[in-house]
């Protein structure tokens, strides 16, 4: 099997490990490809030793079915585990293609309408005189 490059992170990556639980290493931070957008590898597997609590410009890669490796600059870090689950974070880009919806035009005037009230002291007292009835 050749190596695969799962996720290329860029600037700062924090490493949350885990004693218990199925997860034992989670790495996250901004990916080089989409930079706007957030990334997680967790680790099904514990961390490896003398791995730091953050890096920089991390790069994942797994070697085999068990065998991931971490680098970045000046280090690397073998991961055995059993899964790599890969999560990207895609909201940003989801919002970005789907356009907001526009509010009703009667659920605009009511509330242009209210707001307006609220401003001076007689709209006021006719809102909280409503709002008793």
């Amino acid at each position: 099997m050749s190596v695969r490059t799962l996720v290329n992170f860029c600037e700062g990556v924090s490493c949350r490990r885990e004693r218990e639980g199925p997860l034992g290493l989670t790495l996250f931070g901004r990916t080089r490809d989409h930079p706007e957008e957030m990334a997680s590898v967790a680790f099904s597997g514990s961390a490896p030793d003398g791995l730091p609590e953050a890096l920089e410009d991390a790069i994942v890669e797994q070697l085999d079915s068990t065998t991931y490796r971490i680098v970045c600059v000046g280090a690397q870090w073998l991961v055995s585990a059993t899964a790599a689950h890969v999560h990207r974070e895609v909201a940003t880009a989801f919002y970005r293609v789907v356009p907001p919806r526009q509010p009703r035009w009667t659920r605009r005037v009511f509330w242009r309408i209210v707001l307006g009230l609220a401003r001076n002291p007689t709209g006021k007292r006719l809102l909280f005189a409503l709002r008793r009835h």
